[in-house]
């Protein structure tokens, strides 16, 4: 079983940047594909990004596309998002999650998929 644990959120202008980090522990980390979600007060859980098991495909939700990258390092055993031009919008509680198996969007989107998840961290983006 493995356990995630993020950091890397805080307060930042509208047009700021902030990483995120994920740290994997307790299970062979690149045996699982990767997910970022957020969830807005009184809104939904929602994807953010994907990640495969060796990094090579990636996926968004389009609200971030060209502002978020995700990457993966195993050998750290660390999942980030990188999220840039941060808009009031993106304020929400981060989550990574993790997942034996997705090859799709629809299958990296769901977040009912994913068994293994981290306590969250907050982003605040101000206007």
């Amino acid at each position: 079983q493995v356990q995630l644990v993020e950091s890397g959120g805080g307060l930042v202008q509208s047009g700021g940047s902030l990483r995120l980090s994920c740290a994997a522990s307790g299970g062979t980390f690149n045996a699982y594909v990767m997910g970022w979600f957020r969830q807005a007060p009184g809104k939904e859980r929602e994807f953010v990004s994907g990640i495969t098991w060796s990094g090579a495909s990636t996926y968004y939700t389009d609200s971030v596309k060209g502002r978020f990258t995700i990457s993966r390092d195993n050998a750290e055993n660390t999942v980030y998002l990188q999220m840039s031009s941060l808009k009031p919008e993106d304020t929400a509680v981060y989550y990574c999650a993790a997942r034996g198996a997705a090859y799709s969007y629809s299958t990296f989107s769901s977040k009912n998929g994913y068994p293994y998840w981290g306590q969250g961290t907050q982003v605040t983006v101000s206007s």
